[in-house]
């Protein structure tokens, strides 16, 4: 058996393009495209890229929020794929999310005490007095004060409800979080905040994460292992001091270079990549990274790059890494 508590397996989610008057499929846009990784119990994985590369589609089929086109989900050694819609409800208590826009989340028409309660209620876990009770701990734990309970989510800040998320989350004491990119639309000040609520969470309860974001820095603030995904394929796969420091995959250089640095005094060569992520519609052949890549070669056009070992623990998709 696997020491992996998640593993994805050639995942794989195609979107159908439809048009003319009976509506058929015209074309596929290749969402995720053979994704492959890990994350072992109580470890934080981080998945990087630009806006569009598949991230969050990622995380929502492992979750089933959206069904996989192929591949294999498998959570503590069982293929989640293969589950009915009973046995997935029942699984929802070991796996949970916090989502991007902490206010579009949540319902405008429920206090934030119904909110956290809700999962107590479906899962017949608790109610009344005892769900009170529960829900007061919770928002204690992610900083908020008891009498929130009573207040409805256009009350608070963003952060506040951010962690109002946090709470629903943890409501049923789930082993896996996928955080969706949970601080990109917070304040940079706020922002510090929530990821050291998540690690002390983590380290409180054992959790593992999924964590997704596009800001390199948080990322490296918060991961255990960061992998790097381009036009729906995971290119590099590293723990996080390997990937920062020695990073092999053209694309991975490229995001690193942009990476802000606090010295003003200090200059560092940034890495501009020419012309614009190809469309997932009709994505290169090859290597999709090809048609940006400063180092592409014939070889690189012709075959698509497996992802392979390069070091323990850090793998590349690339013919000249």
């Amino acid at each position: 058996m696997s020491d992996y508590l998640l593993e994805v397996k050639d995942l794989k989610k195609y979107f159908p393009v439809r048009g003319g008057v009976f509506s058929k499929v015209k074309n596929w846009v290749k969402a995720v495209d053979g994704v492959s990784f890990g994350i072992y119990p109580g470890e934080t994985l981080g998945l990087v890229g630009e806006s569009g590369c598949g991230k969050t589609t990622t995380g929502r089929c492992i979750l089933r929020l959206l069904e996989p086109t192929s591949g294999e989900v498998v959570f503590e050694g069982q293929n989640i794929l293969e589950y009915s819609r009973n046995e997935m409800r029942k699984l929802r208590k070991e796996m949970q999310i916090i989502f991007q826009d902490p206010y579009g989340s949540l319902n405008a028409r429920m206090t934030v005490g119904d909110i956290i309660g809700e999962a107590f209620t479906v899962h017949d876990m608790a109610r009344g007095k005892e769900r009170a009770e529960k829900v007061k701990e919770l928002l204690e734990v992610v900083g908020l004060d008891p009498y929130h309970a009573r207040r409805y989510p256009h009350e608070f800040s963003g952060g506040q409800r951010q962690r109002i998320g946090i709470a629903r989350a943890l409501a049923l004491k789930p082993k896996l979080i996928v955080c969706d990119e949970p601080v990109s639309a917070l304040d940079v000040s706020i922002q510090s905040q929530i990821l050291n609520l998540l690690k002390d969470l983590q380290e409180d309860f054992g959790l593992t994460y999924l964590f997704i974001a596009h800001n390199l820095s948080v990322v490296q603030h918060i991961s255990d292992r960061v992998g790097v995904m381009y036009l729906g394929h995971l290119v590099e796969l590293a723990p996080r001091d390997q990937l920062y420091s020695s990073p092999k995959h053209p694309y991975t250089v490229a995001l690193l270079s942009a990476i802000p640095i606090p010295d003003p005094d200090m200059r560092k060569a940034r890495i501009l990549l020419e012309g614009d992520v190809p469309s997932p519609l009709n994505p290169p052949s090859g290597c999709t990274f090809h048609t940006r890549c400063p180092k592409a070669v014939a070889e690189c056009r012709e075959s698509r790059p497996e992802l392979r070992e390069l070091s323990p623990g850090h793998f590349v998709a690339c013919h000249l890494a």
